[in-house]
């Protein structure tokens, strides 16, 4: 690239704090991120929770903090997109929670879709393929993106599936801890497979510990579903891998960072911490490392 190097943006996903929206927003601001992510699925922040009124009330506090949005969370969990039976309301709340991200000031929707098949012919590809065609479409039609978290399966193989739909509507929320702690896959690599997609990043560490089908982390048909909390259990105490303070796992930072500058990306760089017993220390470090390293 050329010119001047503007630095990225740092974001907290408000939900890491636990102590909900309000609070967490002020706790971000504390910390000294410049944005937030605010998990939209269910809760005071689902759409059919909150009426124009509180919309607009939401939108004037966040701004009156000094704070943006950098994205909402809107993963159903569940087997994703994978069961034909259960995407139509899937799809109808997914475009309603980017309907409110839109009204919030953020053009993006982070999500898990399921885990991507090898096989690109069979059914479970076949509904997957339809379900987020239609997704990016309306993303599309509102200049805006559905961001699917890396890590489920290789970055080649996500390419494969989005270089299949209609438009970019449907992009990448690059999490590079994901990678190295389920598919090994190599996170710097991954940048550069994925540049044409990645509008939305999450900042996480991690390890792996030992080989895992990805199916019995994330879920699958035939497979449990994926569940959030059993999830984070097994990022905290499992014995395949462990999510770990910014640079103290396996991603290297440098080179990752250095990709992401290489691919052109300007975007966010939300952090995101779903273990530990103190998030409010673990996220205060995790702004000053991204903030010494960028």
């Amino acid at each position: 690239m050329s010119g001047i190097v503007q630095p990225w943006k740092i974001g907290v996903i408000v939900d890491s704090f636990r102590v909900g929206v309000r609070e967490g927003l002020v706790k971000a601001k504390n910390v000294g991120a410049d944005g937030v992510q605010i998990y939209a699925v269910k809760g005071e922040m689902d759409p059919a929770n909150l009426s124009a009124t509180a919309r607009k009330q939401w939108r004037e506090y966040i701004d009156s903090l000094g704070l943006q949005i950098s994205a909402l969370v809107g993963d159903l969990g569940g087997h994703g997109f994978q069961d034909k039976h259960e995407n139509a309301a899937k799809i109808e709340k997914s475009k309603r929670i980017l309907d409110l991200a839109v009204e919030l000031g953020t053009n993006v929707v982070t999500t898990h879709i399921g885990i991507v098949p090898e096989d690109s012919e069979g059914e479970v590809y076949e509904t997957m393929h339809l379900a987020c065609d239609e997704l990016s479409r309306y993303a599309t039609s509102m200049n805006a993106y559905f961001a699917i978290e890396t890590g489920p399966e290789t970055s080649v193989r996500l390419r494969g599936f989005l270089d299949g739909l209609s438009s970019k509507g449907v992009s990448v929320n690059f999490d590079p801890a994901n990678m190295v702690m389920v598919t090994g896959d190599d996170p710097v690599q991954g940048v550069y497979t994925l540049k044409d997609y990645i509008v939305h990043t999450h900042a996480k560490d991690g390890i792996r510990l030992r080989e895992v089908d990805p199916r019995q982390i994330y879920g699958a048909l035939g497979f449990e579903p994926l569940d959030h909390d059993k999830l984070a259990e097994q990022a905290e105490s499992g014995d395949a891998f462990r999510e770990v303070p910014l640079g103290e796992g396996s991603v290297d930072w440098d080179r990752y960072l250095k990709a992401l500058r290489d691919i052109g990306y300007n975007g966010y760089l939300t952090i995101e911490r779903e273990v530990g017993t103190n998030p409010d220390t673990d996220i205060a470090t995790a702004v000053r490392f991204l903030k010494g390293t960028i």
